[in-house]
């Protein structure tokens, strides 16, 4: 069997043709087809007769058209009149509802005494299945018929069609296992309701129509009844249980409170009972409770309730081992300390090591039998010694499960292990020689698909274990309004659980739909009045009740000024009348004519005939002209009225005066003096009242001689001093230089520039270690003197230059010194020597000299520099 929204197109909100045709009454000819063109034998005019004139044909085509447009116009404004109607079947819905639903809640009310607030819910639910269009099946977001079969959910009661919600729960469990059980269709899962996820188990899937009670199967369709009800009582075990069932008729939604009288005592017993309703039975009398608490010391001391809390009082308790006391809440007097045992145990050699506790120590652990640490030899050792290794292999299994420890026998844990050995990778392509205790992954992606059927699983070394999708899904939901929350998954979407408000025009009446079905649901009925503003000029409408759709047009009198005349139009409103649209040329004989189309279009005003005396254009005189065709007009007479200049006046026939055609212009030049400064004449001809400012420019230079100014000359002429030193200034740096010699801070200006330059300058002291800034014109006063550092400085550096002095000059006295002895030593060796001799004893001794002169050049001189840097570093350091 197809489902639901197969079955009847899609559902959507679009029409149902399945059962649709059934139950779809017939149309009823409009009244305005025949205005519309339609070729009717009724709309057509009578042949006349054969002898019958011309004018008569006219005048019986023109009546013919003429009612054709009266009944287009009583189509357009019957929405008023039909809505009037449907309001008067609404009123009668509307009461024959209100006796089904009294009919419903009677058993119950009639228990109550009267008193309904107990079945507000379940009225809700009863009101919307009388509604039409508010409830819809949230799988194929279609309509709930009241001759349809329905299934209703025990948890959140919403009615889907049974095709619905049988194709749904066959689709749940397809999914569920096809995902989660490796031998397919084994087990049972359970399957979801669309709104509420209620579990159900697959034997609970609906096979069967029946009504909400579940004891009539296949309910016919009673116009008296609740939709889908069998109309007996509906006799369903209330909840909380109260050993009563439900008192009325079998209805949809969850079942009301228990309405009947029941004599119950209040909560601690000690009141006799009353008469109470069984829905709301628990009741207290306020009377202290005064039951002995759990501490077995104090009494309840709250008013009347069912279960006693645990006593908030405070005493001092012992802990477990007794060693230590403290106050605590009596409802909690077992605790423990964190103080250690500290007792002998039974071997008198070691100490209790556990923390408080009660009862007697637990023996000593070294007293049992012991072994070495790999566990092959036994010991039977006192509780003071330490079992030795036993010097065997230790041959434990390692972490690995593989292999066993090589090492000897050892206490603690035993080493990684560190065999090569070939391991396979996670997902099986690969092998590859590394440590036994690595694993090996390789880089290949996984390719498979997840359970969702639409991303790659893309991890790494996958052993085909393919986690669960973690996207989300993201598709447009049912209602093409919200997209789907849900983690990526298979099959369809879960319906949208959003719920739209469905107003009428006002917003009095509301009408909750779900999600997608606002665009089909008809808004709901109304009776408040309408609210729409008035589409024409009068200030309101004619009173109606709230309706769908557009107003009926306006029938009240116009009323309005006309625009060119204060009359008043005395027609009906014609700010919204139908008129026929222009019709667009054919392009050939072989297009067809369209129908007349109709606008709404608002019409002008009718031309006023009320007669009004008009003076002519010179107002010369007074003449009677119709309002909608007066106009003045010309006398002949001369116009005389003053020219624009004051002194003349015009000579022309009377005439309009106009933008275009004005009186004649005064061609004399104007003679008026002109403002005391301004040396130009007036550019107008002769005219009243005061010249215009002048607005020629006068070329004149800047304060500073160097920019060339325009200044308009009315500015010029009607500006006090200050002002027109600023208009004398270029607004730039006066180029001038002060007698400082720098150049003038101050904007072009007049006069000479003020001395007081405020440039900035450096000054040091005599040493030039220290350096200050002063403005220019207090530098002359200024004077900057050596501190205690500069005069430490000075004295040493003139220090360093005595030694350097000193160095000079012995360095010089050496120089004579040695030159005085090489004298002496040429005047000691005298006597007889040849020539040759003496001149090779002048080479050698002038070779001497030259090699000495390059040595002292070299060696001496930086060796006196270093010394002396040595002095001064010395010197400096300290001072």
């Amino acid at each position: 069997m197809e489902p639901a929204w197969r079955q009847q197109g899609r559902g959507r909100g679009r029409g149902q043709d399945a059962q649709g045709e059934r139950s779809r009454p017939l149309q009823k000819e409009r009244p305005g087809a025949a205005g519309r063109g339609l070729r009717t034998k009724t709309g057509s005019p009578p042949e006349p007769p054969h002898g019958e004139s011309v004018q008569s044909k006219f005048e019986q085509i023109q009546k013919s058209n003429q009612a054709a447009a009266k009944r287009l116009v009583e189509s357009q404004v019957s929405s008023s009149s039909s809505s009037e109607e449907d309001e008067e079947e609404g009123d009668h819905r509307d009461g024959q509802r209100g006796k089904i639903l009294a009919s419903t809640f009677t058993t119950y009310t009639d228990q109550t005494g009267g008193d309904a607030t107990g079945l507000a819910r379940t009225g809700q639910y009863v009101s919307d299945l009388f509604q039409s269009g508010a409830l819809t099946c949230l799988i194929c977001i279609a309509s709930v018929k009241r001759t349809q079969p329905v299934w209703s959910c025990s948890g959140c009661f919403s009615l889907f069609h049974l095709p619905c919600i049988q194709k749904w729960a066959r689709d749940s469990v397809f999914l569920v296992s096809s995902v989660t059980d490796e031998d397919f269709g084994q087990k049972q899962h359970p399957w979801p309701c669309p709104k509420c996820r209620t579990e159900y188990p697959p034997s609970a899937t609906p096979n069967r129509y029946t009504c909400y009670c579940g004891k009539l199967q296949d309910p016919p369709a009673d116009p008296w009844l609740v939709p889908h009800s069998c109309g007996s009582i509906c006799q369903k075990e209330l909840k909380p249980s109260c050993g009563h069932t439900c008192l009325l008729l079998c209805h949809p939604g969850p079942c009301p409170p228990c309405p009947k009288m029941v004599s119950v005592s209040c909560m601690c017993g000690k009141a006799k009972p009353l008469p109470r309703r069984c829905s709301n039975k628990t009741w207290s009398c306020q009377q202290q409770c005064g039951k002995l608490l759990a501490c077995r010391q104090h009494t309840c001391s709250q008013p009347c309730h069912t279960e006693c809390s645990p006593c908030p009082r405070v005493s001092v308790q012992s802990c477990v081992c007794g060693q230590e006391k403290a106050e605590r809440p009596c409802a909690s007097p077992r605790w423990n300390c964190e103080q250690v045992c500290g007792s002998l145990l039974s071997c008198g050699n070691h100490t209790c090591e556990e923390v408080c506790h009660d009862g007697v120590c637990p023996p000593c652990p070294r007293s049992v039998s012991r072994s070495c640490p790999c566990g092959r030899t036994k010991s039977s050792l006192p509780c003071t010694e330490e079992v030795p290794p036993c010097g065997d292999t230790c041959d434990r299994r390692l972490s690995c499960l593989k292999h066993t420890c090589s090492m000897r026998c050892h206490r603690g844990s035993c080493e990684t292990c560190r065999q090569e050995v070939e391991k396979e990778c996670r997902c099986g392509r690969y092998r590859k020689l590394m440590p036994c205790h690595k694993e090996y992954l390789c880089d290949t992606k996984c390719p498979k698909t997840r359970n969702c059927q639409r991303h790659q699983c893309r991890r790494k070394c996958c052993p085909g274990n393919c986690p669960p999708c973690d996207q989300s899904c993201g598709r447009s939901l049912g209602c093409r309004n919200h997209k789907c929350p849900s983690v990526c998954h298979q099959g369809s979407c879960y319906p949208c659980p959003e719920t739209v408000d469905l107003r009428c025009t006002c917003g009095a009446a509301v009408l909750v739909v779900p999600c997608g079905r606002e665009r089909s649901t008809k808004p709901p009925r109304c009776k408040e009045a309408c609210r729409c503003p008035p589409s024409c000029h009068h200030p309101s409408r004619e009173p109606h009740r709230c309706h769908p759709g557009a107003c009926p047009p306006c029938r009240q009198p116009c009323l309005l000024p006309l625009p060119s005349c204060s009359h008043a139009c005395p027609q009906p409103c014609h700010d919204l009348v139908l008129v026929k649209s222009q019709q667009v040329q054919l392009a050939g004989p072989w297009e067809q004519p369209s129908e007349p189309a109709f606008m709404k279009k608002a019409l002008p005003c009718a031309p006023c005939r009320v007669p009004i005396p008009t003076a002519c254009f010179g107002e010369h005189e007074v003449s009677p002209v119709p309002c909608h065709q007066r106009g003045r007009f010309s006398c002949q007479r001369p116009c005389g009225r003053p020219l624009t200049c004051g002194n003349h006046s015009c000579s022309r026939d009377c005439h309009l005066v106009t933008s275009g055609n004005k009186c004649q212009v005064c061609e004399e030049g104007c003679s008026k003096p002109r403002p005391p400064g301004c040396p130009h004449l007036c550019p107008r001809p002769c005219h009243s009242g005061n010249c215009p400012p002048c607005s020629q420019m006068i070329r004149q230079r800047c304060h500073c001689k160097i920019s060339m100014l325009y200044v308009e000359c009315t500015k010029l002429t009607s500006a006090d001093e200050q002002t027109k030193e600023k208009l004398g200034s270029c607004n730039n740096q006066c180029p001038k230089e002060l007698s400082c010699g720098h150049r003038c801070k101050q904007v072009c200006h007049p006069g000479a520039c003020e001395e007081k330059c405020q440039q900035k300058v450096k000054l040091r002291c005599p040493c030039k270690r220290i350096k200050k800034e002063f403005p220019c014109s207090l530098s002359a006063q200024s004077d900057v003197q050596c501190d205690d550092v500069c005069r430490d400085q000075q004295k040493k550096v003139s220090q360093v230059k005595e030694a350097e002095q000193r160095a000079a000059q012995e360095e010089e006295q050496r120089k004579l010194q040695e030159e005085l002895e090489a004298f002496e030593k040429r005047q000691q060796r005298g006597g007889r020597r040849s020539k040759r001799r003496g001149r090779r004893e002048e080479v050698d001794d002038e070779r001497g000299r030259v090699g000495w002169r390059r040595c002292a050049a070299f060696i001496l001189v930086p060796l006196g520099g270093a010394l002396l840097a040595a002095a001064a570093y010395y010197l400096l350091s300290a001072a």
